[in-house]
């Protein structure tokens, strides 16, 4: 499918760069009235994955949207409640799931979450399948668009016909790169608040599960790749950090998708870099299709216009997923 490059700017003046663009929304957006009813659901490994669902409506709609948030978010950041608003004021039921030990409340194995552990994903997908929706689609956001297109690029042809689209913003398919890059000075920021919230969560584990997570001395660990190589990765049963990017990026996975899916992302993203898009795989794939806009950061696309509080994001979405 083609690759697009628009030249329409979407932010406005006032956020005129890509850190800007990023950081804004996700400090001043302010998305009211979504209500949520919470389902705690079993994991086979005798954990749990805290869903959150938003009805359109009184009665079930015909079409239900999985969300998948980003690292160390949740079902209630902003761009999160946002696509869940303009959604269901379209129609359609959300389910917006929680990563492991992001609902608010520890999960209780020694594993926490990963960009590629799509069982979990699998777990949401076939739970909501039982609800009776006669279609349902995907909506991932950083992190959660690498779930989403590795697990749509597992399931290949096999997928369940139920599954018709999926639709991914700023979207880390090459994991490593991105790691270097959130290293960089100029992403110090991203990289320590990512931080500040994984090593309470780890220290907490380590408390727990002594003989399985050990902390690393003071010092150590520094980055975002540390984190991974020190902890992700052993915790996780990969070898090292570059071998769980290496088994985990979508990238290695987007060839073998087969329903219609749009991947979103800003030339200006600070976190990941265009260049480290398979842009020769998506080119030359039947059913991937990449719009790449000149500006709107990571996970922001802040319209310079306001209509109704949504997002360029949001509206791009809901043009593509009610599309037939």
């Amino acid at each position: 499918m083609p690759i697009i490059h628009t030249e329409a700017l979407i932010s406005p003046k006032w956020l005129p760069n890509g850190h800007f663009q990023s950081i804004y929304p996700a400090l001043f957006r302010r998305v009211n009235g979504i209500k949520y009813y919470r389902e705690k659901i079993e994991t086979s490994d005798d954990d749990f994955l805290d869903l959150d669902w938003s009805y359109a409506k009184s009665t079930p709609s015909e079409t239900l949207i999985i969300l998948s948030h980003g690292l160390e978010g949740n079902s209630t950041r902003q761009y999160i409640l946002g696509m869940v608003s303009v959604m269901n004021q379209a129609g359609n039921d959300c389910l917006a799931w929680n990563f492991r030990g992001c609902g608010g409340e520890m999960n209780s194995t020694a594993r926490f979450y990963h960009s590629g552990a799509t069982d979990d994903l699998e777990l949401v997908i076939q739970h909501a399948l039982t609800k009776g929706y006669l279609q349902i689609q995907l909506i991932g956001f950083s992190l959660g668009g690498n779930l989403t297109l590795k697990y749509l690029g597992e399931t290949d042809r096999e997928i369940d016909t139920r599954i018709t689209k999926a639709m991914v913003f700023s979207v880390p398919m090459d994991l490593k790169a991105c790691s270097l890059a959130i290293i960089l000075p100029k992403n110090s920021v991203y990289m320590h608040r990512f931080l500040r919230s994984l090593h309470p969560k780890v220290r907490s584990k380590s408390a727990i599960f002594p003989d399985i997570i050990k902390m690393a001395d003071k010092g150590v660990v520094r980055t975002l790749y540390d984190f991974d190589h020190h902890y992700t990765a052993p915790i996780h049963g990969f070898q090292s950090a570059d071998d769980y990017y290496e088994q985990c990026s979508s990238m290695h996975f987007v060839e073998n998708i087969s329903i219609p899916t749009l991947i979103i992302h800003a030339k200006n993203d600070p976190i990941v870099p265009v260049e480290s898009l398979p842009l020769e795989i998506i080119r030359n794939h039947e059913d991937v299709s990449l719009v790449i806009t000149p500006d709107g950061g990571h996970c922001g696309f802040r319209p310079a216009t306001l209509i109704d509080g949504c997002y360029w994001s949001e509206r791009r979405a809901l043009e593509f997923l009610s599309d037939n």
